[in-house]
């Protein structure tokens, strides 16, 4: 029985870095005995193979953020603490037949 042959390295990767950056590398690969490709396919399989990281959120993205909600919240309150205070009014006023400012008992019972 055969065992699974890996998958063919057809496809290449281009990056573009400084040269004394890719002369180290390169003697680098060299003295641990290994091609460029080789160190390479590892880094990458390992970062494939770690958890995701999320990136970190600038304090800019944090007070933008507060801003939208702190709008979001006024503009939802704003307009619920005005209208109550208004149609409570108007029907305060419509039950109090006498205008005194207190609601009698009989003047609720009457609605």
């Amino acid at each position: 029985m055969t065992a699974a042959r890996a998958p063919k390295k057809s496809e290449s990767l281009e990056i573009r870095i400084p040269y004394p950056t890719k002369q180290a590398f390169m003697a680098r690969c060299q003295a641990d005995g290994r091609t460029a490709s080789e160190a390479l396919r590892d880094f990458i399989d390992q970062h494939l193979d770690a958890p995701a990281r999320r990136r970190p959120v600038s304090r800019r993205a944090h007070w933008i953020a507060g801003a939208v909600i702190a709008a979001a919240m006024v503009g939802v309150a704003v307009p619920s603490l005005a209208l109550p205070a208004l149609s409570h009014n108007a029907s305060f006023e419509k039950l109090d037949a006498n205008h005194d400012g207190v609601l009698s008992r009989a003047e609720f019972e009457r609605r």
